[in-house]
């Protein structure tokens, strides 16, 4: 077999990319391939070259077309590339689709019967037998459709010279603990690669090299990230109703506890987690666990946030602490279930009905889904308040190469808890008295002994005493009150970091955008000659910071995946006086947000 080419094909071919090119596979939902895409990247990873994965996928259980793409990067990029180098077509419903978004000299790697390299002249094909290959290496006809995918991941080992012990390693991690699939695959993959060394001609337009930008390096999921900070954040309580993309973090959530939170003594779990009929009901079992003195959380979406917004007004009313992870995804409505999304900035910001304002965090990393969320319940109780952990889609289901996690140093802050101890020193308890001006009243837990600190606990107007009222003064103090608790919050929440200082013109970003962002700042600098300071917003309240950098830059560049520039309108909430100054930056269209996306429309304001 070799490999038909047109002349800008040929052309392009002179030049090698090495350790530096982008992979698309489009496959059926539900045939296996997941298992196979995870097992390219991990081998390139294996291989010492940063690498990212984004899988995607259709809402249906299967049938459905499905992409994941992989970037491998030497200078360690890891957003969504705005081309593909190399095109894996296994899908005939989509294939014709797939070859047509290519840039002229892509490679196409195709099974055989779609007879593709008759749609363009443009790009370099590579048609492979893969049902005759899988034939011959597997021997239980049924298992085809399962192992088929595997034949792509050697195939692509010989042709981008991946080391084939890294691949046998990969599909063991994958696939742990089942050593008849370990095996099975482990040849299917092997059957590709030998098959490609006889028949196909080498490549020279993508390569992989051995490097060592990965070591100490893990891949893992935001969802996975968010679970084992909750761990860590001493949570106690879970109440969740699945939605996709969060389903995940609390089942991952669950198996963490099955191995850390066990009591040695009962064999019990001393975590509770409960499934319930509804988010507007997970909310409620929170929000109650809360005033217990639990530390309690549930994970959501956006139509989950929508639902519970009731019980969150209830929590910001009668002041009871709990934390609300909201992996967004495409709305409104029910939208795009599996694509990503940052449209839940404002609804998580002033959710409920009346005036409210919430504290948010917005990681941007996997070691921030990590630290947010355990910090999260510091945060929630100190104030005393719901707290929202803001993540989406691609931050919480893709694959993403971080550090290892850094061990949480400082003891739980409870917050202003008063003890039956303190109470006894207490001349006149009144739960919504505020004594010192940080707008955070003292509490205190049901059950606490001698009856000093009870209060009845209210949704409707209250004055100090928490007694019912209806007097003007009583409900604008207190709703006064709360906005100078969230206004003390400044000083506790992680403060926005600054890259870059004293360019005219400045970028703010926040959570999953990040990496583009830095990947379009330096397309910027190197291929336009424009250089722009950066600052990424990591909570609400905004601090100090957020306003010097406005206020600092002639325009800033507020980008952001959502359609209606949410954090600008937020920004200018809060900075009416520089509300010229932002100019929104904004990419919708359900995908990851990459670098050239950024690039081009940057470009058009600074022209």
């Amino acid at each position: 077999m070799t490999p038909t080419h047109g002349g800008t094909a040929v052309a392009d071919e002179a030049k090698t990319l090495i350790n530096d090119f982008s992979i698309e596979v489009a496959t059926v939902n539900g045939s296996g391939s997941q298992t196979a895409n995870n097992t390219l990247m991990r081998s390139i990873f294996r291989m010492g070259v940063p690498v990212s994965g984004k899988n995607l996928f259709p809402s249906n259980i299967s049938g459905l077309p499905t992409w994941f793409q992989i970037r491998a990067n030497h200078r360690g990029y890891v957003a969504r590339k705005h081309d593909i180098d190399l095109m894996i077509c296994m899908n005939a419903e989509t294939a014709k689709e797939d070859v047509t978004k290519l840039k002229p000299g892509a490679i196409c790697l195709y099974d055989e019967p779609l007879k593709l390299n008759g749609l363009r002249d443009d790009l370099i094909w590579y048609p492979v037998p893969f049902q005759q290959i899988v034939s011959a290496s597997c021997p239980e006809p049924k298992l085809h459709k399962l192992v088929k995918n595997m034949i792509y991941v050697g195939v692509a080992a010989q042709m981008l010279d991946i080391d084939m012990a890294e691949v046998a390693e990969a599909i063991a991690r994958q696939l742990k603990g089942k050593q008849k699939a370990i095996e099975m695959n482990q040849a299917a993959a092997q059957a590709g690669f030998d098959w490609a060394s006889t028949h196909m001609p080498a490549q020279q337009r993508l390569k992989i090299r051995r490097d060592n930008k990965t070591e100490g390096q893990i891949i893992i999921d935001g969802n996975s990230a968010c679970a084992m900070g909750a761990l860590f954040g001493g949570v106690t309580v879970v109440a969740w109703y699945p939605i996709t993309p969060s389903s995940s973090l609390v089942e991952t959530l669950i198996e963490y506890g099955k191995r850390h939170r066990v009591d040695p003594a009962t064999g019990q779990t001393t975590m509770a987690v409960i499934q319930m009929e509804d988010e507007l009901a997970s909310a409620g079992v929170i929000i109650g666990a809360g005033w217990a003195g639990a530390r309690s959380m549930t994970a959501t979406s956006g139509p989950g946030i929508s639902l519970m917004s009731e019980f969150i007004g209830l929590g910001y009313f009668a002041e009871i602490p709990s934390v609300f992870i909201n992996v967004a995804r495409m709305g409104p409505s029910t939208g795009l279930p599996t694509r990503t999304s940052q449209g839940d900035i404002e609804l998580c910001a002033k959710a409920s009905h009346g005036d409210t304002l919430h504290i948010c965090l917005y990681p941007g990393s996997m070691e921030e889904c990590f630290q947010f969320t355990y910090e999260s319940f510091d945060l929630a109780e100190r104030f005393q308040t719901p707290v929202f952990v803001v993540t989406d889609l691609d931050l919480g289901m893709q694959n993403w190469m971080s550090k290892p996690f850094a061990y949480p140093e400082r003891a739980q802050d409870r917050g202003k808890v008063l003890t039956e101890a303190q109470l006894a020193e207490v001349q006149d308890f009144a739960r919504y008295r505020d004594a010192d001006g940080d707008g955070i009243c003292a509490r205190t837990l049901p059950g606490t002994p001698g009856g000093k600190g009870a209060y009845f606990t209210r949704g409707t107007g209250h004055n100090e005493r928490a007694l019912y009222s209806e007097k003007p003064e009583d409900w604008k103090g207190n709703i006064d009150r709360l906005r100078r608790k969230f206004d003390t919050a400044k000083a506790f929440v992680p403060k926005p970091l600054l890259e870059g200082s004293g360019s005219r013109n400045g970028i703010l970003a926040y959570g999953s955008s990040d990496p583009a962002v830095k990947e379009a700042r330096d397309l910027l600098a190197e291929q336009h000659g424009r250089h722009l300071d950066y600052l990424r917003v990591r909570a609400l309240p905004f601090t100090e910071e957020v306003e010097a950098f406005i206020r600092e830059h002639d325009a800033v560049y507020v980008v952001e995946q959502n359609r209606d520039a949410q954090m600008a309108s937020l920004l200018r909430f809060f900075y009416p006086e520089f509300s010229t100054r932002l100019k929104s930056v904004l990419h919708y269209d359900s995908t990851a947000i990459n670098a050239q996306t950024l690039v081009d429309q940057i470009n058009a304001f600074e022209k």
